[in-house]
Parts: C-alpha cells; structure tokens; sequence
C-alpha cells in the first residue's frame, strides 16, 4: 500500500512527505519507521553540530551533499546607485553580520539526475 502512495505521488509530480519517505525507506531497508526517524534526527543533531559555532563549518552527507557555512559581515546603512533606475541614489538599511548555509550538489547526486 505504501508502494503505491509513493508511486501516485510521483506520477502526479508533487513531492514525497516527510511520511511518505520514512515509510520507503523503512520497507526498503527493512527498518521500523521509528528507527528510520531516529536516523534522520541524529543526522539533523550531527549537521548543527558540525555547522555551529564549535564546529568546522563543513559536513559532507553520504556522497552526496555537503552542507557549508558562508559568514557574511555586516554591512553600514548609506546611500548607494540605484540599479534600476540609473543617476538615482536609494537608501540601503544596515545589516548584521549572519551565517548563511549553502548545500552543494556532490558529484554522485548530479550523476543521479542525469
């Protein structure tokens, strides 16, 4: 039954569920769900931990993701061009400095798309 609701998802083009992807994974490894969760949320807690402050700012996921941390400094209020309408100067807010996660596609996740 599972098998099926995954494979109406698919066809109709919408993405799988959080319980949709638990469930085949759990039939296809031979897992319960409840363990197929606790796999997930130990990766979640070894990601923040390798992304946070203590950590080294890079976790590459089983080949095929890796998940970095860009520091981005922050930036003063001032009065820059306008882009979109050339000779005019805009306001431009100030900006605290912030962290942004950028995940990059591993070589074996674009060879699976091909």
């Amino acid at each position: 039954m599972a098998n099926n609701a995954a494979s109406k998802t698919a066809k109709a083009g919408k993405p799988m569920t959080k319980s949709g992807v638990y469930q085949q994974l759990a039939d296809k490894t031979g897992l319960t769900r409840k363990q197929v969760a606790s796999v997930f949320e130990e990766l979640g807690a070894l990601i923040r931990s390798e992304l946070g402050k203590k950590g080294p700012g890079v976790v590459a996921v089983g080949g095929l993701m890796k998940f970095k941390i860009k520091k981005r400094p922050a930036t003063k209020a001032g009065k820059r061009p306008n882009p979109f309408k050339p000779g005019e100067m805009m306001d431009v807010k100030a900006r605290p400095a912030r962290n942004d996660v950028k995940i990059l596609a591993l070589k074996n996740l674009k060879d699976m798309v091909k």
